[in-house]
């Protein structure tokens, strides 16, 4: 059955299932839905990726080609980025922002703003995780294209999705939102995705003209790609000294057999040569490779960090503590609008999504909550101040804290203490002044 036939059926009939769970009943999507998605997915023609050498004229090219108004093409602009991609010290960042953005804690609430924590269940899964790491690749990608998989029960007999899949980027025409099953295929004929039944399980992340930040981040990796490269080459010229031999024979069999020693010289260097040969060594005199190539490294992994995550600090050195302090809020800034885009995601696409196929979510909101994510310290002083202020129920220390908590110390007789020590210290200081006088 062909695409467009599936599109065909979905107007004339579908297949209602019921989903018995200890939870409830839930109403399955339509199974010919689902079916047309994973027939779409199928019929995608993968190819192998080109692993070959780019530089700054291909990438100049690629991005012309990305952002053409009539026939958008951004499978050039995507090998180069997998080249960024394996960038160690990018990686490192980015893993480094996208760490930030996922430890954080997150609450389901309803529509008073009060938190129903029975619904946080359906969120607290692995697909769930995984869909948030995908869309935060759109951040740097420009664009993702997320599957949302079949309806199955976990291990408690909730139901929740199998799991995610990432559609292949180079299938996708955000401009147009259209999905090519063969490359090179022109968007017009593709699958629009933005339209039912796709829409109800596909999740997209990112603005459809965005290209993301590897289009930045790829003028500095292509050329520091290029600088090791040269690096390595220079080592192998002009690392090792250089060792010539120098002959008054003319006989072949004797300058092959020179030959032979001279490449095998190694950590017992000895040799056998006939009288009048010399042998000389000649150290390198090159020693401004460090500063050519090594700098050039440097300002490429700066530009990166700056590029990524806003400051270099955090990831590569550290001055002072008020630097570091200003640098760790500007990185803060990104990972709060990383946490904006995620959570308009959810609450625009996701749920929505997750109430029509029969979760009980209808109504329900996706927030951070921050009051969780204080450092221990900063945990420590709050509740010491509420406490001091406020009658705390002893069964929140003890079950936070997994330990017995009595009934709550007198706090009058502390502070009684203290007035007498501090009557005491006046009574000291007035039997000391007639001494001094």
């Amino acid at each position: 059955m062909g695409i467009w036939e599936g599109i065909r059926q979905y107007f004339t009939g579908h297949d209602d299932r019921i989903l018995h769970t200890k939870y409830g009943e839930f109403n399955l999507a339509k199974e010919g839905d689902r079916r047309k998605v994973r027939k779409m997915v199928v019929n995608l023609q993968r190819t192998t990726d080109a692993l070959t050498r780019k530089d700054i004229q291909d990438w100049r090219n690629a991005w012309q080609l990305a952002i053409n108004v009539d026939s958008p093409n951004r499978k050039p602009l995507y090998d180069i980025y997998r080249d960024v991609d394996a960038d160690l010290h990018l990686s490192g960042c980015i893993e480094q922002r996208k760490g930030f953005v996922m430890s954080r804690s997150f609450k389901i609430v309803g529509a008073d703003g009060k938190e129903v924590e029975e619904a946080a269940h359906y969120f607290n899964q692995a697909w769930f995780r995984q869909l948030m790491k995908l869309s935060l690749d759109s951040v740097y990608w420009g664009h993702s294209l997320i599957e949302l998989g079949d309806l199955v029960t976990d291990g408690d007999g909730c139901v929740c999705y199998e799991g995610v899949k990432l559609i292949p980027r180079k299938h996708v025409i955000p401009e147009y939102g259209r999905v090519v099953t063969d490359l090179g295929q022109d968007w017009t004929t593709g699958i629009e995705y933005r339209r039912a039944p796709f829409a109800d399980w596909l999740i997209e992340a990112g603005q459809p003209d965005d290209l993301g930040l590897f289009l930045k981040a790829a003028t500095q990796t292509i050329p520091k790609k290029n600088a090791l490269a040269f690096w390595d080459t220079f080592a192998e010229i002009f690392g090792m000294p250089m060792r010539i031999a120098k002959t008054t024979t003319r006989d072949e069999k004797e300058l092959a057999k020179m030959e032979r020693m001279m490449d095998s010289m190694g950590a017992s260097l000895w040799g056998v040569f006939q009288e009048g040969t010399e042998i000389e060594v000649v150290e390198s005199t090159k020693g401004d490779a460090f500063n050519v190539y090594d700098k050039r490294v440097d300002r490429a992994n700066s530009e990166l960090s700056k590029l990524i995550i806003g400051q270099t600090m955090t990831i590569e050195d550290g001055s002072s503590l008020s630097q570091s302090q200003t640098h760790l809020e500007v990185f803060e800034n990104l990972v709060e609008s990383d946490r904006t885009m995620l959570g308009d995601i959810v609450n625009n696409q996701l749920i929505p999504r997750m109430a029509k196929h029969g979760f009980p979510v209808k109504g329900l909101r996706f927030e951070w909550d921050d009051s969780v994510d204080y450092t221990p310290e900063q945990q420590v002083a709050f509740e010491k101040m509420v406490s001091d202020r406020y009658e705390v129920d002893p069964k929140y220390f003890a079950e936070k804290y997994n330990m017995p908590v009595g009934e709550r110390r007198n706090v009058q007789t502390s502070i009684t203490g203290k007035e007498d020590e501090a009557d005491d210290d006046k009574k000291r200081q007035k039997n000391v002044r007639p001494f001094f006088d």
